[in-house]
């Protein structure tokens, strides 16, 4: 096999709050292959988009991060600035999750893609120029050569997301890290924006990190997946292996609270109580108290991810009541 595009190990990303140090992201571990889709799921703060900003040191100050993240021999936490500021937006590039927020509402969208090519590229002015409209071009935006000196408040929702994807994709990078690319826009905006970014995976031969927390959007674009959980990832493997067969309790619980084809009267599963604050995640599997399969070993003993079957790993005390469990369902 071919070595991974990007190989994490160990990644641990902790905070200052309240007086006390927190762990946002716990050891966390995973490759990316070339040209792959890797899934990265979760409840609101389990870490998913802690993970992508650690990768790229794009954390507040006082924010420290450890562990290893090889791209191409090189470790990206113990990387120098000077030389981190050519890869990320150069070699690896991100789309945030809330583009009001993430583009600048006072400079007109040319300007901010035109940042990236000047960071990351060798045009002149008027390449620059031109590179833009063609970017804007290829994300679907018409009229590309008018909207260009347009301000974000200009765009709809949609073509504010489109922007943001065109900006990442200046540099023509080998990995993108999409934070939940499709929050707040309707279902058929949400659909076009995956199809544009799976395109343009093909197109431009990207790999990519899609964090969400929608199971559709997984089964329906990832080859892999990892669950995360309190800050660690308590599962992983292949889309197909985990939807058949999950091996935590977690990934089964998110897997019933998903409406099925053919189940139209039947009640959902829900999870039980609410994810722990990063101040109190309780000892053992952070998991236990929301969990029907806990038992004391789960409460004192926290599981490593280790390998169920061949290329699916998972955190779990009990996984194979899981699994039958999964299979009853």
């Amino acid at each position: 096999m071919s070595a991974p595009l990007l190989s994490v190990r160990g990644l641990t990303a902790r905070f200052r709050a309240g007086g006390r140090e927190v762990t946002a992201v716990d050891d966390v571990s995973f490759d990316v292959g070339e040209g792959e889709v890797l899934g990265l799921v979760g409840e609101s703060g389990s870490g998913k988009s802690v993970t992508l900003r650690s990768l790229l040191r794009l954390l507040p100050s006082g924010a420290r991060v450890e562990g290893q993240a090889l791209w191409q021999g090189r470790d990206l936490v113990a990387m120098p600035d000077a030389r981190l500021r050519r890869v990320r937006g150069g070699a690896i590039s991100m789309i945030f999750q809330e583009p009001m927020t993430a583009l600048n509402p006072v400079l007109p969208v040319r300007v901010q893609i035109e940042e990236s090519l000047r960071a990351h590229t060798a045009l002149d002015r008027a390449g620059r120029r031109a590179r833009a409209r063609e970017l804007l071009d290829l994300v679907g935006i018409p009229d590309a050569a008018r909207r260009l000196d347009e301000y974000p408040h200009q765009f709809s929702g949609g073509m504010r997301q489109r922007a943001m994807i065109a900006i990442a994709l200046a540099s023509e990078p080998r990995l993108l890290l999409a934070d939940e690319p499709t929050t707040a826009l309707d279902v058929t905006i949400q659909d076009q924006i995956l199809k544009l970014i799976l395109d343009l995976k093909d197109r431009l031969g990207m790999s990519v990190v899609l964090v969400t927390h929608d199971l559709g959007v997984v089964a329906e674009t990832c080859s892999r997946m990892a669950v995360m959980y309190a800050g660690r990832i308590v599962e992983q493997g292949g889309v197909r292996e985990v939807f058949a067969s999950p091996r935590h309790a977690y990934t089964l619980g998110l897997l019933g609270s998903v409406p099925r084809a053919g189940t139209e009267r039947s009640a959902l599963r829900s999870i039980e109580g609410t994810p722990p604050g990063l101040a109190a995640i309780p000892p053992g599997c952070a998991f236990n108290p929301r969990c029907a399969f806990a038992t004391t070993v789960c409460r004192e003993v926290r599981p490593d991810l280790s390998p169920r079957t061949p290329g699916h790993l998972a955190a779990c005390h009990h996984s194979d009541r899981v699994a039958q469990a999964s299979l009853a369902a």
